[in-house]
């Protein structure tokens, strides 16, 4: 959908919104008389353990053994796939890679080549053709030698194995599955017998099943570690950080950063932090209501962050409110506003139905938003190794209509979401200006519903 035609439909949208305030605002109302479900209100990250960098290094192999052993068999045998290959070079590597290989592993050393066979029994063999092997759970099938040597050694083993098809790194439209570089992919060929070339397949539906797919085991460690992501903005939106009328939004922004590498935990990007107030502008065509600046007394405040730890990456966006001196909450209309956003999101986890593509998810999303009058914007995305990982598109910010291939891929049990978006709703204490009211919150679809893996915002933070 062209981004004209959305923005006229977001401002027939704003202006059906308008019209109804009243009766939204009755809705809402009765919508905080029971509290949304899964809310939790997170105080700081100081109430959650971290590992030092070497003791994660049991768990995060632990959780790769239980994937290669018992995942990956059963997804090669989902896709058909009789043999794997993920070929890399030092500093060059597959985006798969850090995926596959025990910690600590920094780098593909020279140019490290990863075999996963799959036998008759529906076993995976783990094989390595380098000249320095990797070790457990790897064996080497080859070590030593010059680079010629080690694709001939490539050849021949695959030559012995002799798989009826040979799945390699190479996508038109998921980047993930398209790490084998062109000259990789031209010396496989070269020293391939002819034979051998038309069983070249592409990997990409398994690279995107091996990222999206969650086990038990990381399962009970991610809520952890969304609660950690959630703790440290629980702490810049808080007096120990503001001051009204000196502190700012970079300053806010800045602490996030440096308090996640404090606790040794990697940002995949800068948090954003941006305020609202009476004279933002917020029009029915404005993809993202809010603005930098020194932070005020009844300001609106609004960040997005994203961690990893374990080898797994969260995707967060909340909101707080800077309590006025004769305030001890935050104005009701603002409430009712948080309400709305919450029925929003319930509308979106309840269309996650196993099978169902991202863009079915979006469309009955849509539809049943309109039928409660909600103005929204679904922009949700899975998670996983990645912050913006592969798997079910479900809307973009600048695109709320259908999303080629990846809005195509259908909805998975036992995959995590960052359930995101946005609804504008007319703040009666702002003139019935619009407030924005954006939510991010890292969750996982279970086959049959979805669990908010650290809980979700249902309040706002409030700065005193």
């Amino acid at each position: 959908m062209g981004k004209p035609f959305a923005l006229r439909l977001l401002s027939a949208a704003i202006s059906a919104s308008l019209l109804f305030s009243s009766s939204l605002s009755a809705q809402s109302s009765r919508s905080t008389a029971t509290p949304p479900a899964q809310g939790r209100v997170i105080q700081s990250a100081a109430d959650f353990a971290i590992l030092s960098h070497r003791a994660r290094i049991a768990p995060e192999n632990a959780m790769l053994m239980e994937r290669l052993n018992s995942l990956l068999p059963q997804l090669m045998a989902e896709q058909n796939i009789d043999m794997w290959l993920v070929l890399n070079r030092e500093i060059a590597e597959d985006p798969v890679y850090f995926t596959l290989v025990p910690q600590p592993s920094f780098a593909a050393r020279r140019t490290t080549m990863l075999v996963f066979n799959r036998l008759a029994d529906g076993t995976v063999e783990k094989l390595t053709v380098n000249r320095y092997p990797l070790g457990a759970p790897y064996t080497a099938a080859w070590q030593g030698g010059s680079l010629d040597e080690q694709w001939q050694a490539l050849s021949e083993l695959i030559v012995a194995k002799n798989p009826g098809n040979i799945a390699i790194n190479v996508s038109d439209d998921w980047p993930v599955a398209d790490g084998l570089s062109s000259a990789l992919h031209s010396r496989l060929k070269s020293v391939l017998p002819e034979p051998f070339h038309s069983r070249l397949v592409s990997a990409e539906k398994l690279v995107v099943r091996w990222l999206e797919q969650r086990t038990q085991a990381e399962l009970e460690v991610y809520p952890h570690i969304v609660a950690l992501a959630r703790g440290v903005i629980a702490e810049g939106f808080s007096s120990r950080v503001i001051t009204p009328g000196v502190t700012t939004t970079d300053d806010v922004a800045w602490y996030l950063r440096e308090r996640f590498s404090q606790l040794e935990l990697p940002t995949w990007f800068m948090p954003y932090v941006s305020l609202q107030r009476t004279s933002t502008s917020c029009e029915a065509d404005t993809p993202f209501c809010g603005e930098s600046g020194v932070i005020q007394r009844g300001d609106v405040l609004h960040t997005d962050v994203g961690i990893c730890y374990l080898k797994l990456c969260t995707d967060t966006q909340e909101m707080a409110y800077v309590l006025r001196d004769n305030e001890t909450d935050a104005p009701a209309g603002l409430k009712a506003a948080m309400a709305t956003g919450n029925r929003w999101q319930d509308i979106l986890t309840k269309e996650f139905v196993t099978g169902r593509s991202g863009n079915e998810i979006l469309a009955a999303t849509q539809r049943q938003s309109r039928r409660d009058g909600i103005v929204s914007s679904t922009y949700s995305h899975p998670l996983g190794f990645f912050g913006h990982a592969p798997g079910p598109t479900i809307g973009m910010w600048d695109n709320q209509g259908p999303t080629p291939v990846q809005g195509d891929w259908p909805l998975y049990a036992n995959t995590a979401y960052a359930i995101e978006g946005n609804i504008k709703q007319p703040l009666a204490e702002w003139n019935n200006k619009l407030v924005h009211i954006k939510l991010e919150q890292s969750a996982y679809f279970n086959g049959k519903e979805v669990i908010y893996l650290a809980g979700r915002q249902t309040q706002f933070h409030l700065v005193r």
